[in-house]
């Protein structure tokens, strides 16, 4: 049984359990981080020296980093799956999708996403905020062009870049009294992603 260490309402820990559900795997998951705490604990830094979350255990593997671990999933159980594809040029393609989300999309995205979410109106620096939108909304547009030639970021097939990508597309589309432009092949393609069982247990919530 593959146990997983980290709290439901991170983003990382999100993208790894709607993988689970695209390959129909059980697992055991074990709230850690924040209010959870555990993942400061001198067991869990034996298992993750990092700290953060998710972990994975899986028998007597342990890996961290959430990309990683959706990496393993997707070729330890799923080889007949779309996910990740066998192909080097396929796989490499969505590698670099994965790539861009932690060098790119990431920086850009967690101060709107702390500001509107998690920093109260009163104490929010508009202009910056306004400055950030426009900065992370620039990448959805380099998305958006991307999709207004594929059904998935990567063609036809739903694999990981999809799940990356999505988890992050969520809090784009749930933030709440940001102007965003018109994307409408993200948005299309984002409707798509919210149809799917996964996205719908583990994404598709108020964010927090």
């Amino acid at each position: 049984m593959i146990t997983i260490w980290g709290r439901s309402n991170s983003v990382n820990v999100q993208k790894v359990l709607w993988c689970c559900d695209e390959l129909v795997l059980p697992y055991d998951r074990i709230d850690a981080g924040l209010q959870f705490g555990r993942n400061d604990t001198p067991d869990y830094l034996a298992m993750n020296p990092t700290g953060r979350i998710p972990t994975l255990i899986d028998g007597d593997y342990v890996l961290w980093e959430s990309h990683a671990i959706l990496r393993y999933l997707a070729m330890q159980y799923g080889a007949t799956s779309s996910l990740y594809p066998n192909d080097p040029k396929a796989r490499a393609s969505v590698d670099r999708w994965l790539d861009w989300t932690l060098a790119m999309l990431v920086p850009a995205e967690r101060p709107v996403f702390l500001t509107v979410v998690r920093t109260p109106a009163e104490q929010r620096d508009t202009a910056k905020l306004a400055a950030d939108v426009t900065a992370v909304g620039a990448l959805w547009k380099m998305l958006d062009a991307q999709l207004q030639k594929h059904f998935y970021i990567e063609g036809e097939k739903f694999t990981l870049a999809d799940i990356v990508i999505g988890s992050y597309a969520k809090r784009w589309f749930g933030l709440e009294g940001v102007e965003r432009p018109s994307l409408p092949n993200l948005e299309r393609w984002y409707s798509r992603l919210a149809a799917r069982s996964g996205f719908r247990k583990y994404i598709d919530f108020p964010l927090t």
